[in-house]
């Protein structure tokens, strides 16, 4: 298979540039995090930015495998409709979260987000099973932040 280098780096680039906003948005929230009561398992703030490029590398390799499939326009427009809206609610996640501190909420907009990424894996899945399974760490990954914002949100 020919890869489309300019569909690629499309493909990378979006959801790298909507972390990267959101970042932007949210700066100094990192700071705030460490300074609140957190559950057992919290992982050390330098490793939020680390996973979080790799999740966005692998949404992006996930979406040009899903792009370049020959499945149906259809089905490609669904996928990249659920993909679209799981973007749009982890980048405001972010800004509940962190800007805002409505753990609360936050706790409701993710489980949101992750029915929407489990929605998007089996979608991809179905188009292009790799582009599937490549979108499993960042489900597992919203779990984890699922049980650490629902600490957060208990203990503070």
């Amino acid at each position: 298979m020919k890869i489309e280098w300019k569909r690629l780096i499309i493909c990378l680039l979006l959801p790298l540039g909507v972390g990267l906003v959101s970042a932007l948005l949210t700066r100094g929230g990192m700071e705030t995090f460490e300074t609140l009561q957190q559950p057992p398992l919290s992982p050390p703030g330098w490793l939020f930015p680390v996973v979080w490029t790799i999740l966005y590398l692998l949404m992006g390799l996930a979406s040009y495998l899903m792009s370049t499939s020959d499945a149906s326009p259809g089905e490609k427009f669904t996928a990249w409709s659920v993909y679209a809206a799981q973007l749009f609610f982890n980048f405001f996640w972010s800004i509940w979260f962190f800007g805002l501190k409505l753990y609360t909420f936050s706790f409701l907009w993710l489980l949101v987000l992750w029915a929407l990424i489990l929605l998007n894996v089996i979608l991809f899945y179905r188009i292009r099973k790799a582009a599937g399974y490549l979108l499993i760490p960042y489900l597992a990954w919203v779990s984890f932040a699922g049980y650490l914002n629902l600490a957060i949100a208990i203990l503070n």
